[in-house]
């Protein structure tokens, strides 16, 4: 339970600072989460691991491009906000850089239709900001705003989509759920055509995905909490296939922080919303999912005892050099591994 055990070395050249150019044309890492065996091949090539009446779910949050460049209208000096959580009505909780210039009341102006008040401030950066706009609100901040991409990756994003699933639905996300970035909906058809069933469960991603650990004992560690849904009929689809022991994989460890988070407070699937801050890390009991579609996870991240949660730790590890040794690229717009 040592914050050191789960760390590695990683050259900044592995990081992938921008997306391949076909999107099912990544790598993809197979694990045997049982025996450690891996296999190389292309994402497309995932249905050749699947069969008929597995279930594959996936995240269909969609990322609101959450960072808004604005000014103090005091002093006109810049400020970027990012939008991380919507509090009540026209309140957002945000991260604000540099957060040190703003004091309660300060006016930021982002365009002639958008501004804001800052409220309350809080803690690391982070405030809480009454929105006053003309228009529709999500409107003007798809219109006017950037992709919140990770801290790590460094380029300009030419195509704001990319950082989109092609499935992505409902608005809320301050990051993509990155492992279902890999699909297109070619690939989904072709998958579906096969006789698996594909559903869709809803889980906004907090900023708090890139926060590193900082407590030596992980058990320490206090998770962020996310918003949560799973409709009836995804249920229905889930709860057949436990009863008739079929594999359910997720598409991403936001994907499995529902299910794991429902069948762990109700013992089944059901219709139900939320929010949730499980922490997944080894020792944990997996009831609602087979199998698991992720991509290279950061070291020392919650993702990254998640996975190892799944797989032992050792084989996580062993399958991150190997990665590194075949030239996988990593993180968020990186390659791709199926552990099952």
């Amino acid at each position: 339970m040592n914050l050191n055990d789960y760390d590695y070395e990683l050259d900044e050249k592995y990081i992938a600072q921008s997306p391949i150019k076909n999107r099912s044309e990544s790598k993809l890492m197979v694990l045997n989460k049982n025996t450690g065996a891996i296999e190389h091949t292309k994402f497309f090539n995932i249905k050749e691991y699947l069969k008929k009446g597995d279930v594959l779910v996936l995240n269909d949050t969609k990322v609101l491009p959450a960072r808004l460049m604005g000014k103090k209208i005091d002093t006109d000096a810049n400020i970027e906000v990012l939008l991380l959580k919507n509090i009540e009505n026209d309140i957002w909780e945000c991260l604000a850089r540099p957060g040190k210039r703003l004091h309660l009341g300060t006016i930021i102006k982002f365009s002639n239709d958008l501004e804001c008040e800052v409220i309350e401030k809080l803690e690391d950066g982070i405030i809480r900001v009454n929105f006053k706009y003309q228009g529709i609100f999500l409107e003007i901040i798809e219109k006017i705003g950037l992709m919140p991409l990770p801290p790590y990756i460094h380029e300009t994003l030419k195509e704001q989509d990319r950082y989109q699933t092609v499935y992505a639905k409902y608005l809320g996300s301050a990051a993509a759920p990155t492992a279902g970035l890999h699909f297109t909906k070619e690939l989904l058809k072709e998958i579906e055509d096969m006789g698996v069933e594909i559903c869709y469960v809803t889980l906004h991603v907090g900023i708090g995905t890139f926060r590193p650990v900082e407590t030596n004992n992980i058990k320490e560690h206090h998770m962020h909490s996310e918003y949560y849904e799973m409709k009836k009929e995804v249920a229905d689809i889930l709860n057949k296939a436990k009863s008739e022991h079929r594999n359910i994989y997720a598409v991403g460890t936001t994907s499995t922080r529902v299910l794991e988070t429902i069948m762990h407070n109700y013992h089944e699937f059901k219709e139900c919303r939320g929010n949730t801050d499980i922490f997944i890390y080894p020792g944990f009991e997996f009831q609602a999912i087979n199998g698991l579609i992720t991509n290279f996870h950061l070291p020392k991240s919650t993702l990254l005892m998640l996975v190892s949660a799944l797989a032992k730790r050792e084989y996580i590890l062993k399958a991150y050099e190997i990665a590194k040794q075949n030239n996988y690229r990593f993180f968020s717009f990186g390659d791709a591994m199926f552990i099952k």
